[in-house]
């Protein structure tokens, strides 16, 4: 479809369903205009309608729905104003609708290996025409109920990011990411059958302790003035939950101490977190550590309730066309180089040779 014919066919969507006291093109109320990257909707003020997050809302409601496979928008947590380039003040602004076009497809990888050697350093693809430079990522989030897919998807991310990153992971469930980690040579931290709940998140805590040894070291070394290319260092829990669960109120103080230490500190130092969890409610994560991630997935099922907490401005989930199957959810990229839209999302599928 051409620009013009985009613009006629969503004119005639809103036309008919946006009901705003009888206001339409026909009596020159407002206007469409396409770009590569969305779509304006021009009021001509004043108007009869309240140019609010509701109208915003409503025309994503109508657009999103008759613009799918073709186009699929990016949800906004309120309404997302631009200035026009027109010279007439009854035309200066619009609603700006970002899209993706088309439909966000999933990567899909016959063999991990061979794919992450194609793969340049420190980017991360998830979904087709979707890569991140790690570089930009403070810290990442993964929630997600139990069967969404999180450990597959960590697993994958550990694939990738270990070509390039030394990384540490703390397993409380002992499982996939254990034995990747194992299979891989890497420090995994695990729970054993000697020890209590207490005593393997003191153990957390020793590590966390270690790494920011090294980031005073690597905050110490950028004080000399120099450009240093630190490696980056990933620590990745997994099953969040299940290490403030059942622990003494002074093991879980500390434990939440560092790790908030680690999350605001290691930004400049190349020290990362991953971190994974059901939920990210305040008893499995405070909220000041919550908000320093800028890379947040959220698998599984997709409502008000289970977006919550990474989502936290997102009023409501209606519009969002999310796909049915494990490795499904929404991801929101806050790098200033990505729009910070919440997306639909499809993690990468993959085997290894001969799989």
């Amino acid at each position: 479809m051409s620009n013009e014919e985009v613009r006629t066919y969503l004119l005639q969507s809103l036309n008919m369903s946006l009901d705003i006291k009888g206001e339409t093109t026909y009596t020159n109320s407002f206007d469409v205009q396409i770009t590569d990257k969305g779509f304006l909707f021009i009021p001509r003020v004043p108007c009869s309608f309240v140019l609010d997050a509701d109208l915003y809302q409503r025309i994503f409601s109508i657009a999103n729905g008759v613009l799918y496979p073709k186009f699929t928008l990016l949800k906004q947590s309120g309404a997302f104003f631009t200035p026009t380039k027109s010279s007439n003040f009854h035309l200066a602004r619009a609603f700006f609708y970002p899209w993706f076009v088309g439909i966000p497809e999933r990567l899909v990888i016959k063999d991990i290996d061979d794919f992450v050697s194609t793969v340049p350093l420190g980017e991360l693809p998830l979904m087709k025409g979707v890569t991140v430079d790690f570089d930009q990522i403070t810290h990442v989030e993964i929630a997600g109920n139990s069967g969404a897919g999180k450990s597959y998807a960590l697993v994958y991310l550990l694939n990738v990011i270990n070509k390039f990153a030394d990384l540490v992971i703390v397993d409380p469930k002992y499982d996939s990411p254990s034995r990747w980690g194992k299979d891989h040579s890497v420090r995994v931290v695990h729970p054993d059958d000697s020890s209590s709940q207490n005593d393997y998140v003191t153990q957390v805590n020793g590590v966390l302790s270690e790494v920011l040894k090294i980031i005073h070291r690597r905050q110490a070394t950028l004080q000399t003035g120099h450009s240093f290319n630190f490696k980056p260092i990933v620590i990745v829990i997994d099953e969040l939950m299940a290490l403030s669960m059942a622990v003494t109120k002074t093991i879980k103080d500390s434990f939440f101490g560092l790790l908030g230490q680690v999350a605001l500190l290691g930004r400049t130092t190349k020290v990362h977190l991953i971190l994974v969890s059901q939920r990210f409610d305040a008893s499995a994560l405070p909220v000041a550590v919550r908000e320093q991630a800028n890379l947040y997935i959220q698998l599984g099922n997709i409502n008000k309730k289970t977006t919550q907490f990474l989502f936290p401005d997102l009023d409501n989930t209606d519009g969002i066309v999310v796909p049915v199957g494990r490795g499904t959810g929404l991801v929101q990229i806050i790098d200033g180089i990505h729009a910070p839209n919440i997306m639909p999302l499809l993690m990468p599928t993959y085997g290894r040779g001969g799989d």
